[in-house]
């Protein structure tokens, strides 16, 4: 009986066996007969698809953005290479936080006021990162993207580059550029209006060269960086491919940005045997070596315990630094120029008071040079600027990398690695500290008006530590140059359609270019 059922056991273990091993063999024949590379691509990439949708969800949460990511992977990369106004304005108004995923990137854009300073006032969570492709053309050493301690000892020894001493030696060069780029302005003017935003470009160019490296930069240096600056302009775009492609803007950008650092190597060593010989200070670079120098004396001579910490810097930091100055003035001075002769020559009230106070403050001569003590008496054409500065602010948001998860709401945490940029334009257009926001009013920054009291709206230069570091040189340079211009010159403004229409090109600017003809003015002549 046993046999028999040892028998049969065996019997039915084996047929199942041969039956196993008849459908497993069928089964990986029929894959093996039916794969495809085509197959397994197709999967993997309906995989990276699903993916990249679940991620986008994940990390949107609740807040304002595409429902779905409408471009699968790539996102609105179109939309970012060709950026418009109206589609940032719909992102600040459609809530306090919105997104957008490019790429590998995922983007939170914070639109208030509060969530920008708070933002800015975050260095445990963030820091800067302009855009992608900045990190690559300023280089990843750069003191801009310095965190923490190491940020706070490097931003100590450029504090006294900006100081009023400092302003007052760089003016002479300053205004040395705008008597010639004047020239320029009324030669192109002889057969009529043009379009001049190229041109402002050109002379903030060469008065932040003239200002940073003295006359240790050539003219056809300067020409020649800023010929190439829009190369680096154009490869600012919010999100980039990740890697840097030959003959692409970002490609381009970084030739430029490499030519434009060598210069400036270049005059660092010039201006450190000038220093070390004795010479006076004439420019930033001067400045900041003589003050390394004096920083050494002093530690030889006081044995350390002077407490000096300038520590001597190398040359091609100082060359990266002054790049970073200019990179941060660049655009911005361009876009705010721009604005400021336009709105000037469309408002003639406002430009025959500016000319008003300009000859007063020289006393009638109209061939005074410059001078701090001047400018400070220019306190319409001040209310000028900062009234430009805040209708057409230069710089409408600052992207930052998020180091770590940052619980920016009650509700919601930008995930780490995410960019988060705090926008400035609604803070500055908020009718309730700027009744009629829309509207041109230097008069709202006289007195103790509503204006002077809302400090915290004024986010123009940012806030927190990162905060601009030349931002009363900046200020003093737009008041020195609307007002000489003003002084020496007439100029008309051809209105069109797309005068007051905005054109995002890394800042803002009229979208006809701002189209004018200047004049000699004949008292002056």
């Amino acid at each position: 009986m046993a046999a028999v059922v040892d028998n049969s056991s065996t019997f039915f273990e084996s047929a199942s066996d041969d039956a196993f091993s008849t459908v497993t063999s069928g089964f990986l024949a029929n894959v093996v007969s039916g794969f495809s590379w085509g197959r397994l691509f197709l999967g993997l990439f309906v995989a990276l698809l699903v993916w990249d949708q679940i991620s986008y969800l994940t990390k949107k949460g609740g807040i304002a953005g595409p429902r779905f990511k409408i471009y699968p992977v790539i996102g609105p990369f179109l939309e970012s290479v060709n950026p418009k106004f109206e589609g940032y304005m719909a992102k600040w108004n459609s809530g306090p936080l919105s997104c957008v995923s490019v790429f590998h990137k995922f983007v939170v854009i914070a639109s208030t006021r509060d969530l920008a300073r708070k933002i800015l006032n975050s260095p445990a969570y963030v820091k800067p990162c302009v855009v992608d492709v900045a990190i690559k053309l300023l280089r990843p050493t750069n003191w801009v993207f310095l965190d923490g301690k190491a940020h706070i000892d490097y931003r100590k020894g450029l504090n006294g580059l900006f100081t009023r001493k400092a302003l007052g030696v760089y003016l002479p060069g300053q205004e040395e550029c705008y008597d010639r780029y004047f020239e320029t302005f009324l030669d192109m003017s002889k057969d009529g209006p043009v379009p001049y935003m190229h041109v402002f470009r050109e002379v903030n160019c060469a008065v932040s060269c003239r200002t940073f490296c003295g006359h240790y930069i050539k003219d056809e240096q300067v020409k020649l960086i800023s010929d190439n600056y829009y190369l680096i302009t154009l490869a600012l775009e919010l999100v980039n491919f990740p890697i840097i492609l030959p003959f692409t803007k970002a490609w381009y950008g970084k030739k430029a940005s490499d030519m434009t650092l060598g210069i400036f190597e270049e005059c660092a060593q010039l201006s450190r045997e000038a220093m070390e010989a004795g010479k006076p200070v004439t420019c930033t670079m001067d400045a900041w070596i003589r003050e390394m120098l004096d920083a050494r004396d002093n530690a030889k001579t006081d044995d350390g315990s002077s407490g000096v910490s300038i520590r001597v810097f190398t040359n091609k930091e100082i060359s990266e630094t002054i790049f970073t100055f200019l990179f941060a003035s660049q655009d911005a001075s361009s876009s705010a120029t721009t604005w400021l002769f336009q709105i000037l020559a469309d408002r003639p009230d406002v430009f025959a008071r500016v000319r008003e106070e300009q000859e007063r403050v020289r006393g009638g001569d109209l061939n005074k040079r410059l001078s701090l003590d001047m400018i400070d008496q220019m306190t319409y054409t001040h209310t000028v600027v900062k009234e430009a500065l805040r209708y057409r602010p230069p710089v409408i948001m600052v992207p930052y990398l998020v180091k770590k998860d940052y619980p920016i709401t009650p509700d919601y945490s930008v995930p780490a690695g995410s960019m988060v940029i705090p926008t400035l334009y609604p803070a500055l257009h908020d009718p309730e500290v700027y009744p009629d926001p829309e509207t041109f009013k230097p008069e709202r920054w006289e007195g103790e008006s509503l204006a002077n009291s809302s400090p915290k709206n004024w986010l123009v230069f940012g806030t927190g530590p990162h905060v601009c570091l030349g931002q009363t040189y900046a200020v003093m340079n737009f008041i020195s140059m609307i007002g000489k211009a003003a002084l020496t010159m007439d100029w008309t403004h051809v209105i069109t359609e797309k005068s007051e229409e905005i054109k995002v090109f890394a800042t803002i600017f009229p979208e006809d270019n701002c189209i004018l003809q200047f004049k000699k003015r004949e008292i002056a002549a």
